[in-house]
């Protein structure tokens, strides 16, 4: 469990860069059940695509290296 949390912080700061141009930013919380909850920051935070955001991207990159996760959650402020 341990590899898989540090191999999702690791993807989650790979996808930071591309937030932070945007004004935003996104904060791992927990893996658990195979759910990654998560916390965006900033402009992501009250954004109207946060949603294709974090499944259109975030999700499907992490699933693409970590194909047990099924899903992921937005923790809100």
């Amino acid at each position: 469990m341990k590899e898989i949390e540090q191999k999702i912080k690791d993807l989650i700061s790979e996808i930071q860069p591309y937030l932070n141009m945007e004004g935003g930013d996104i904060e791992f919380i927990k893996y658990e059940d195979n759910y990654v909850y998560v916390k965006l920051i900033g402009a992501c935070a009250n954004c109207e695509a946060q949603d294709n955001t974090l499944k259109d991207y975030v999700l499907s990159m992490l699933q693409s290296e970590i194909p047990e996760i099924v899903g992921i959650i937005n923790v809100p402020l």
